[in-house]
C-alpha cells in the first residue's frame, strides 16, 4: 500500500479519536444527542471538512503518481515502437542488400556468357582482316589456336589482338579494321550493341559504379571505345546496327 494512504488512514484515525474525545470530554454524549439536527449537521460538517481536504490532497498526489506511471509506460511503449521501427528498417536494408547481391551475382553470371559472346564477335572481326586469305599475316593455325583459347575461357584473346593491331596500324588504316568492309561493320556494330546492353544491365545492379568501371577498363571495353569512335566516322549505312544486322556472319 502506498505510504500516502497509510498516512491518510493514520491521520483519519487520530482525527476521529480526537473528535470522540472532544464529544466525550467537552460536550458529552448525552447532551450531544439532544442537540438539534442542524447543530449536529454543522458539527459533522466542520469535523469532517479537514478529512475531506486531506483525502482530496492524497487523491491528487495518487492521481499524479498514476499519471507519471502511465507517462513512463507510454514512453517505454514509444521507445519499444522506435526500436521495432529501427529493427524493421535494418531488416529491410538487409533484405534490399541481399536482393542487390543476388542481382549482382546473376549479373556476373550473365556477364561471363556475354563476355564469351563478345570474344566470339571480336574473333570474327579479327578473322575478317588478319587471315592469310584476306591478305593478313596470321595463319589459319594461329587463328585456330586463338579460338581454342577462347573456348577455354580466355574471352579477351581476340580483343587483345585487335588492340595490338590497332596500335600497330597507321592512323589512316585504323578505321578499316572496324569499318573497312560491310562484314567488319556488321561485327563492329554487333559488338557495340551487345556491350552497351551489358553496360545497361550492369548499371541496374551497380550502386557505386565499380562493375561498370571494370567493364569499360577491360580489353572488351577498350575495343568498344575504339569501335564506338570509328562508328561515329562511318557512313549511316555502315554505322546503323539495324541496317547491318545483329548476328555473326562469316
Amino acid at each position: 500500500m502506498d505510504w500516502r494512504i497509510l498516512l491518510g488512514l493514520g491521520l483519519t484515525g487520530v482525527w476521529l479519536a480526537l473528535g470522540f474525545v472532544y464529544i466525550a470530554g467537552v460536550v458529552g454524549f448525552k447532551e450531544f444527542g439532544t442537540l438539534p439536527a442542524a447543530d449536529i449537521g454543522s458539527f459533522f460538517e466542520g469535523a469532517f471538512a479537514p478529512l475531506a481536504f486531506l483525502w482530496l490532497v492524497i487523491g491528487y498526489f495518487l492521481q499524479q503518481q498514476e499519471l507519471e506511471q502511465n507517462t513512463r509506460a507510454l514512453t517505454s511503449q514509444a521507445e519499444e515502437i522506435q526500436r521495432t521501427a529501427e529493427q524493421a528498417i535494418i531488416q529491410s536494408e538487409k533484405m534490399a542488400a541481399n536482393e542487390m547481391h543476388a542481382r549482382q551475382d546473376a549479373f556476373l553470371s550473365i556477364s561471363d556468357s556475354v563476355n564469351h559472346q563478345l570474344g566470339l564477335i571480336a574473333g570474327f572481326l579479327y578473322l575478317s582482316s588478319h587471315t592469310a586469305a584476306e591478305g593478313g599475316r596470321v595463319t589459319s593455325d594461329e587463328i585456330g589456336s586463338m579460338f581454342t583459347a577462347l573456348s577455354r575461357s580466355d574471352h579477351e584473346v581476340f580483343s587483345r589482338q585487335l588492340m595490338s593491331a590497332h596500335i600497330e596500324a597507321a592512323p589512316e588504316d585504323r578505321y578499316d579494321l572496324f569499318y573497312g568492309t560491310n562484314i567488319r561493320a556488321r561485327h563492329s556494330n554487333h559488338f557495340i550493341w551487345v556491350f552497351e546492353r551489358l553496360l545497361q544491365r550492369g548499371e541496374e545492379v551497380d550502386i557505386d559504379g565499380l562493375l561498370q568501371d571494370a567493364l569499360v577498363a577491360n580489353t572488351h571495353g577498350l575495343i568498344y571505345g575504339l569501335a564506338k569512335r570509328h562508328q561515329a566516322e562511318a557512313p549511316p549505312e555502315l554505322a546503323n546496327v539495324e541496317l547491318t544486322g545483329r548476328h555473326l556472319q562469316l
